[in-house]
């Protein structure tokens, strides 16, 4: 256990992907426009940032289709889902910006046996090669990616999942309140709320004033080591 700024106590640490470990929502923005763009169905970045970017990939299609009045069908869901995984790897293949302090975060918690795991709403496709090309894979025993669950966030299911498969692998067991997970969306930081988690969030997606319902509000990573 450490203690982090606060005085709360840490067991575990379960970090959201996309916006607190790797800059990759303006990736993922533009990849929803190449699969979209040709359907007519574009949205700007201000939606993005104000409606899309707490939902998976399968929400995000359902709502931009349904905001417009079109319907989708699965096999047409599966099949965008598909070329966006495409263009995104694409775009990954130049490199992905990490945020300030976060690797060092992730090596301080690992240097202290602290068990990490990630909490994403993105493919589990979309994260590994990020984690490959950052050689940080080692560091997390488990990885709950948007494949895992049913629904998105702010739908607790995510944290839970991750919390009960972090339990599991460790042989001393913690509890949910030393649990810290690390968000950077008020969706993320009520998924994680409503799964019992102690909840750190980060400015790096929205305003401290958005963020209020965590535990604990900084403007970077960086001050927690």
């Amino acid at each position: 256990m450490i203690i982090l700024p606060g005085g709360i106590p840490a067991e575990a640490v379960i970090f959201d992907f996309d916006g607190v470990i790797v800059d990759t929502e303006p990736l993922h923005y533009a990849a929803f426009q190449k699969t979209l763009e040709p359907l007519g169905l574009r949205f700007s970045w201000q939606e993005y940032i104000e409606t899309y970017i707490g939902f998976d990939d399968r929400d995000a299609f359902r709502h931009a289709f349904s905001s417009k009045g079109t319907i989708l069908s699965q096999d047409k869901l599966y099949s965008l889902i598909e070329q966006k995984a495409a263009f995104f790897r694409d775009v990954v293949a130049a490199g992905v910006p990490v945020y300030p302090g976060v690797l060092d975060l992730i090596f301080h918690l690992h240097a202290h046996k602290i068990p990490l795991a990630i909490c994403s709403g993105a493919l589990r496709s979309d994260i590994d090669p990020i984690l490959a090309m950052l050689g940080i894979s080692e560091y997390f025993g488990v990885i709950v990616a948007a494949d895992d669950v049913a629904v998105s966030k702010p739908d607790p299911e995510c944290y839970q999942l991750a919390f009960q498969r972090l339990q599991s692998a460790q042989q001393n067991g913690f509890s949910k309140d030393a649990t810290i997970a690390i968000e950077d969306t008020p969706a993320g930081i009520s998924a994680a709320k409503a799964a019992g988690l102690t909840v750190y969030a980060v400015t790096n997606s929205y305003p401290a004033a958005r963020l209020d319902q965590a535990t604990f509000v900084t403007d970077s990573l960086s001050t927690l080591v």
